[in-house]
């Protein structure tokens, strides 16, 4: 925006969060900021959070449980107008359906079509509607409260516009937050983009990252390479994702004594190699009773192709769990699977991973062992990060876990610098280092 910016004095306990996913939205994208946010508001500040009211947002999972953990932050919810609405319709037939995550389907020609309307037509994505009703509230709150830090989190990464207006128009310091890659992201090359929609995409991005005053992703590396070659001047760090300790402590699950129980949560598509482990749970269903559960947003067909596939298997689909209920499950369990999403293997650490570390259970990930997050998983006393064709080492390590399943423990080194608040018994002082660690000393 061409003239002169309009002057904010600065308020250094003040900041605004500008993020689409906000409780009772569920799934992993929204703990990220809930979490910051509640920290922050325990070390002194005052996070302000625009986001979109839950009534019109396009939201695939819900979980009511954890608006618990914003109780006393202050939220400004706005309208939106999406497209995703009838694209949604269009692919699933429900409004709140939403894009699926994590793989795109190209199998029938339909699918191809929706797919194309998807990569050419939602640039940078299809809830970029609600950009200009965040950017109303957030002038608002500039200019009334003259706050001068912000943050914008993506996905979905339209929000980074709403950003990148603002810090045209005032005096911010304003910091960007990639939980995901943005056009590097793994799924794009399946979406039939045309050049222009490529160069269109990769110009907002490049546009964010060189106008921010930072640039935050979950993990470096590979990642930072790539956004380096956009933003050479630009700063970036990595800001893990961490887990919740008093959530650990509080969540309580039993580990059957008499089967061998293994455990996945979260998203899982065709994308992901877990047919991997199914010929060595078959295995081991010959010499014990087995039972796999599994829990989160999962496509019946992926479910009906396990069940097929281990006929000796207890098959448990729990469907989507709270956070709580989650976490209780992982600590029930023998033996954690997870499967890194193929293309994605240097772009990202979930959260999920950091739980699962926490909950002290003995982890097997299929995925690269040298990507960022096969290191961070190989420092586990009782974790492996193996490749999708090594049978003999998967089942090895499954049949090792299940024969000393009753004491086997996994350790993972400094455990505790992972948490996103730190053990309250040590007190502020620890959490504000912890926080530094993490790199908000860069925000403040």
């Amino acid at each position: 925006m061409e003239g002169k910016k309009n002057t904010v004095s600065p308020t250094p306990k003040k900041i605004l969060i500008i993020t689409y996913y906000w409780p009772p939205s569920g799934g992993s994208g929204v703990q990220r900021w809930m979490y910051f946010a509640k920290h922050l508001k325990q070390l002194g500040w005052e996070p302000v959070v625009i986001t979109v009211d839950e009534s019109q947002a396009s939201y695939p999972t819900l979980d009511p449980s954890l608006l618990k953990e914003v109780v006393g932050i202050r939220v400004i919810k706005t309208q939106t107008r999406e497209p995703l609405r009838w694209y949604s319709r269009l692919v699933s037939g429900n409004n709140r359906g939403g894009i699926p995550q994590g793989v795109v389907k190209t199998k029938s020609l339909f699918q191809k079509i929706a797919a194309y309307i998807r990569g050419n037509c939602f640039i940078p994505d299809a809830r970029k509607g609600w950009v200009s009703y965040a950017v109303n509230e957030a002038q608002k709150v500039l200019k009334e409260e003259k706050i001068s830090h912000v943050v914008t989190t993506g996905p979905p990464h339209s929000t980074h516009l709403a950003g990148l207006q603002l810090k045209a128009q005032f005096d911010l310091k304003w910091w960007v937050d990639f939980r995901d890659p943005w056009t590097e992201v793994f799924y794009n090359k399946d979406l039939y983009r045309s050049p222009k929609a490529i160069q269109k995409d990769l110009t907002f991005e490049t546009k964010v990252l060189q106008a921010a005053d930072g640039v935050l992703t979950t993990v470096a590396g590979k990642l930072h390479e790539q956004l380096k070659a956009k933003a050479p001047k630009q700063q970036f760090h990595a800001l893990p994702n961490g887990y919740d300790a008093q959530l650990m402590q509080d969540s309580k699950g039993t580990k059957p004594k008499e089967l061998f129980h293994l455990v996945y949560t979260g998203l899982l598509t065709q994308n992901q190699a877990y047919d991997s482990v199914l010929g060595a749970l078959n295995n081991l269903a010959d010499q014990q009773t087995v039972r796999f559960s599994l829990a989160g947003t999962i496509a019946p067909e992926i479910i009906a192709n396990i069940q097929t596939a281990l006929p000796k298997v207890e098959v448990v689909f729990l469907g989507y769990l709270s956070h709580k209920e989650a976490i209780g499950l992982m600590k029930s369990a023998h033996l954690l699977l997870n499967f890194i999403f193929e293309g994605a293997q240097t772009q990202m650490i979930s959260g999920k991973l950091l739980e699962y570390m926490a909950t002290g259970v003995p982890l097997l990930s299929i995925g690269d062992p040298d990507s960022e997050a096969g290191k961070f998983i190989n420092q586990g006393s009782e974790t492996k990060m193996m490749v999708a064709d090594n049978h003999k080492g998967i089942l090895e390590f499954i049949q090792r876990v299940a024969n000393q399943k009753e004491t086997l423990q996994n350790e993972f080194p400094n455990l505790a610098q992972w948490s996103r608040e730190g053990y309250k018994k040590v007190g502020e002082r620890c959490i504000i280092k912890k926080l530094r660690f993490f790199g908000f000393t860069f925000l403040f």
